[in-house]
């Protein structure tokens, strides 16, 4: 059982919050929780690092910080991936590819180190600018605090916490109730690796009250948060007055298969991105759209497909899809499907619950557009597939939600790939690949309501800074 102590030098924690496994209730490791006293001695500490000039990490710091820690991971890789299994219920094989992408990002944020510089700004180009010369470097922003969800639970705290580090910003970091272990365990590996205690403490609050108290602190200069809309915006709204901030969300991934599509090629694909982790991705494929000619031979393939997923324990090695993360979720999912069916939607395959911590691969076949499974993230192992029979007509549909991220559309014609590309509203569109497609270095960005600002470890780690200009008026200079 893992066990971890307070994170906040000289603080006391008001009681212990209880890690289970979503596959099977077992107690699995606890942590500390705080109240108002100690999150507020967590800020006091936060800050006066940041206002204390001499107390900066330098950027070669840094990078050795980063590469010890990333060198400690490689250790506990193993460990690593079992751990996270355990508490959010990703199956083991997906779980191992999570720690290789977590170190990878530990990596990316070594090489930004050493190759960010600031630049030039023209001067002596006009009477005005005379005797000039300016440039820019980067600071840190100030104190970070990043609130994070269940379903990566290292991959998703190292994208919050380790740009903040690279940065050299003082971070506060609270993960999900469901999954607090694996980031706590990654603030001991950077305590480790030799960071100062004070520059990053992992919490849990006691209360919604007390995390409200950070989020609208004077003192942020800047908010992370991964989750549920309605949580966001509103932590959104208590922000003080100059707190920058990235919120990211989930969506209902659309896919567009035109007819022409290798249905063979894609169709494991948008299987394997609708599935994985249960669905519990923000960008997992949620609606399909196909063709008319089509749609009989792409649900019955992708329902084949989900048939053959093994569903069960996530840590054993051949499970593909495992638990949701609370047992209310299959609940509700179940819910949502019964309604889908009893509103018309066919169902393919799955629709039931496995126990009391699973939900089988589901696919149903036009749904109801106004239903819960067309309107709303089902965040479940849900792929809904409807007939099309114009290109607009599934670009209409694609775009009638307020939520917009990843889209994709499966063609072996570049015109149609260039035209969904140009009419689908989201940040990034997918040829012939699956909506959850994703590598830690590109842009990923929700829209509407589906998240602001651009996450992914670079774009993270230029948020977290300011560019800082310094010019110079010289007589010499001509």
């Amino acid at each position: 059982m893992n066990n971890f102590d307070i994170m906040i030098p000289g603080a006391s924690e008001s009681g212990r919050l209880s890690v289970t496994s979503p596959w099977n209730g077992e107690v699995i490791g606890s942590v500390p929780v705080i109240n108002s006293k100690a999150a507020e001695h967590a800020l006091r500490i936060s800050s006066s690092i940041f206002q204390n000039r001499k107390k900066w990490l330098s950027e070669s710091q840094r990078i050795d910080i980063l590469k010890r820690t990333a060198g400690i991971m490689e250790t506990m890789a193993e460990m690593l991936a079992d751990e996270a299994a355990r508490e959010g219920g990703k199956p083991l094989a997906d779980s191992r590819v999570e720690v290789a992408r977590a170190i990878d990002g530990v990596l990316n944020a070594i090489d930004l180190l050493k190759s960010q510089a600031g630049k030039g700004i023209p001067m002596n180009i006009n009477a005005a600018s005379e005797k000039r010369l300016a440039f820019t470097t980067h600071e840190p922003i100030g104190v970070v605090l990043a609130i994070s969800a269940f379903n990566h639970p290292l991959n998703l705290i190292v994208h919050q916490i380790i740009p903040a580090i690279a940065s050299g910003c003082p971070v506060i970091i609270k993960p999900a109730e469901d999954t607090p272990l694996s980031c706590f365990r990654l603030v001991n590996i950077l305590r480790e690796a030799g960071l100062p205690d004070e520059y990053c403490m992992a919490i849990m609050t006691e209360s919604l009250e007390v995390s409200e108290q950070l989020v609208s602190d004077s003192r942020l200069g800047f908010f992370s948060f991964i989750g549920s809309a309605k949580v966001g915006w509103m932590l959104r709204s208590k922000l003080a007055p100059g707190v920058r901030c990235a919120l990211e969300h989930g969506g209902a991934a659309p896919v567009i298969i035109s007819e022409d599509a290798d249905l063979d090629d894609i169709l494991p694909l948008l299987a394997k991105g609708g599935l994985y982790h249960a669905g519990q991705v923000c960008v997992s494929v949620q609606r399909v759209f196909a063709h008319r000619s089509i749609v009989d031979d792409v649900t019955a393939k992708l329902a084949e497909l989900a048939n053959a997923m093994s569903c069960g324990d996530p840590n054993e090695t051949l499970t593909e899809v495992g638990p949701l993360i609370r047992h209310a979720e299959v609940d509700r999912i179940s819910a949502w499907v019964d309604e889908a069916v009893e509103q018309g939607a066919t169902l393919v395959t799955g629709g039931e619950k496995i126990g009391f911590s699973c939900y089988a691969c589901t696919v149903l076949l036009e749904p109801d557009r106004q239903s819960k499974v067309s309107q709303q993230e089902i965040f479940g192992p849900v792929i809904c597939v409807y007939a099309f029979d114009e290109l607009d007509e599934a670009i209409e549909q694609s775009n009638s939600l307020p939520f917009s991220f990843q889209a994709a559309v499966a063609t072996n014609s570049i015109d149609t790939a260039i035209y969904c590309y140009k009419n689908l509203n989201a940040s990034a569109v997918m040829v012939n690949d699956h909506t959850a497609f994703r590598v830690d270095w590109m842009p990923f960005a929700g829209l509407k309501q589906s998240g602001l600002g651009v996450g992914g470890i670079p774009y993270t780690f230029h948020e977290m800074q300011i560019e800082k200009m310094l010019v110079i008026r010289s007589n010499a200079l001509k």
